[in-house]
């Protein structure tokens, strides 16, 4: 097939479009600070906090609705072992996370002013346990940007006839150029010009995609075994505890995203927070039926009677790819090519969030507070940018490991799941939790989940849970491994506190050995926060008075003020 200039055109076009959104967003930006006077890092990583609810919600369910949730929701429902159930669980998980995440985390941590959600383990643990758990949040992101363009680069690869690497790093290129110039405000604003395309073209192509003569009904096949095993799915008995936890590391994992929490601190208010969350609970819901329709077509058709001819698109192992495949051979050309309008947006408006989400935690954490604590806010809005190119460019070089979208999706949220969010639920709500605490129960959760094995990484099973069993050769957990894996976390977070608190505050152990300081972390003496900003001579102390509690003392770094 040759190239597919009309579509190249279109794509051209597009890029032009949100480029340029990108760019009108950047001089807003730089207006918006010089008339507030507002720090120049928080406006690139928090706009200022001046997010209002109607932005918000575009940007906070863009930053979901992406390629690899608009071409996995697709590949989930085609699948003949999952189909529309697991895509259900899928949807449901997101809108579950925005939901818990208004009600629980929102309005703490938007009133507390922090910069990421790193910085209330940067105040209470120390460097030490902040710098892994940045670490993780960054490698989470580095993965989701990987996942991410892998979605496009296929689309555009069978649509267009573009070569796959060519379709990844011009979208990278793009992403990066207009998260460089405005941070988050050319975020959020693209995200409004994508989440409207995305909307329009997908429904828009969902009507050709359902009358396309090649195709039965998908109300027959939804139930009976035509082409496939029925499109709706099966639940077996031994597989509704994995259904369960996947449902619970979708829905609670998503919280350990720095992306999620970046829109609700970058809010104008708590309240302007969580409302944002609750209504983009309902978008992502709505945004979902147009891939898994087109899913459920693509399991009803003959594709022997299509332009792709037998075998089917699963039986070739293209799984990952039926969106596009369906795309290219279920509806009329020029409607292909709107298509991945739709993917292409997706993409990017997912990929500017996990960039700068990235470099939210490498700036405010690693470097500004680790590596140069002196620095200027020059320098760190360089490392800002800097950091934005790395991500990108290393997230597009992984795009060559696997098609599949859901292994990449899975590896990050997985991560989140067991690592971030047991912890992160501990530094908020227990007073009692410690670095020593958190760098077991880290330990622990990390340990055991490469003990249980997993398929897609070709790592075998140490720990058999029951149901688990061997499947064409491969041995498969149908056991909760994931909740397991975080609840012993949890656990092992607060237990190994509570011993180290009991040791060093009993005297049992020297305190000279107190490398956390928890003997001071639980006494009413002042604390020292670093400002954030690194601006040269303030005042670096902020006394806590006795009335303050440790819960308390978890005031924002940005609050230091000189």
């Amino acid at each position: 097939m040759a190239l597919n200039i009309p579509g190249v055109i279109v794509m051209v076009f597009f890029y032009l479009l949100v480029l340029g959104t990108g760019v009108w967003a950047s001089f807003k930006s730089k207006k918006e600070q010089k008339k507030s006077g507002a720090d120049k890092v928080e406006m690139a990583l928090l706009g200022n906090r001046s997010i209002n609810w109607v932005v918000g919600i575009f940007t906070t369910t863009a930053s979901w609705v992406g390629g690899a949730f608009i071409v996995g929701m697709t590949e989930t429902v085609y699948t003949p072992s999952k189909g529309l159930i697991w895509a259900v669980v899928i949807l449901s998980s997101y809108t579950a996370s925005f939901v818990v995440g208004g009600l629980v985390f929102a309005k703490p941590m938007r009133d507390r002013k922090y910069v990421t959600m790193i910085d209330p383990f940067q105040i209470k643990y120390g460097k030490v346990p902040a710098a892994a758990l940045s670490l993780v949040s960054v490698f989470e992101d580095v993965i989701w940007v990987a996942g991410i363009l892998i979605g496009l680069g296929a689309t555009m690869s069978v649509i267009l006839d573009l070569p796959y690497a060519v379709s990844v790093w011009i979208s990278a290129a793009v992403v990066i150029i207009y998260t460089l110039l405005g941070g988050l405000y050319s975020v959020a604003y693209t995200d409004v010009i994508q989440l409207i395309l995305i909307f329009l073209s997908l429904w828009l192509c969902v009507p050709f995609v359902l009358m396309n003569p090649s195709s039965l009904d998908i109300t027959e096949t939804a139930f009976n075994h035509t082409f496939q095993a029925p499109w709706i799915g099966t639940l077996q008995t031994d597989r509704v505890w994995r259904l369960i936890d996947s449902f619970l590391m979708l829905s609670l994992g998503n919280l350990g995203y720095q992306a999620f929490h970046q829109r609700t601190l970058s809010a104008s208010s708590s309240t302007t927070a969580q409302i944002t969350c609750f209504a983009a609970a309902v978008c992502i819901f709505i945004f979902g039926i147009p891939p898994a329709l087109i899913g459920a077509v693509a399991a009803s058709t003959d594709w022997n009677l299509t332009s792709y001819g037998s075998p089917s698109p699963f039986e070739r192992g293209e799984a990952g790819l039926v969106l596009p495949i369906a795309l290219q051979h279920l509806t009329p050309f020029y409607i292909s090519i709107i298509g991945i309008g739709a993917v292409a947006a997706a993409v990017m408006s997912s990929a500017d969030s996990a960039l700068l989400s990235a470099a939210s935690i490498f700036t405010s954490n690693i470097y500004q507070h680790i590596l140069r604590t002196h620095a200027s806010k020059t320098e760190i809005q360089w490392v800002i940018r800097g950091t934005v190119v790395v991500v990108g460019l290393v997230g597009s070089s992984l795009t060559h490991l696997s098609n599949s979208i859901m292994i990449f999706w899975f590896i990050g949220i997985e991560g989140a799941y067991i690592l971030i969010f047991p912890q992160l639920v501990c530094v908020l709500f227990f007073n009692i939790s410690n670095g020593y605490g958190a760098i077991m129960g880290w330990l622990v959760g990390i340990l055991l989940r490469l003990l249980c094995g997993e398929p897609s990484l070709r790592l075998p099973p140490v720990l058999h849970f029951p149901g688990c069993t061997l499947e064409d050769g491969v041995y498969v957990q149908y056991f909760p491994i994931s909740t397991f894996c975080m609840l012993c976390a949890f656990g092992s977070t607060l237990l190994f506190s509570y011993l180290a608190a009991l040791l060093f505050n009993k005297g049992l152990v020297p305190e000279k050995w107190d490398v956390f300081k928890v003997k001071a972390q639980q006494s009413p003496q002042p604390q020292t926060l670093t400002p954030t900003g690194g601006a040269k001579g303030c005042n670096d102390n902020v006394n806590l008075t006795d009335n303050d509690s440790p819960q308390n003392a978890l005031e924002p770094m940005i609050m230091a003020t000189c």
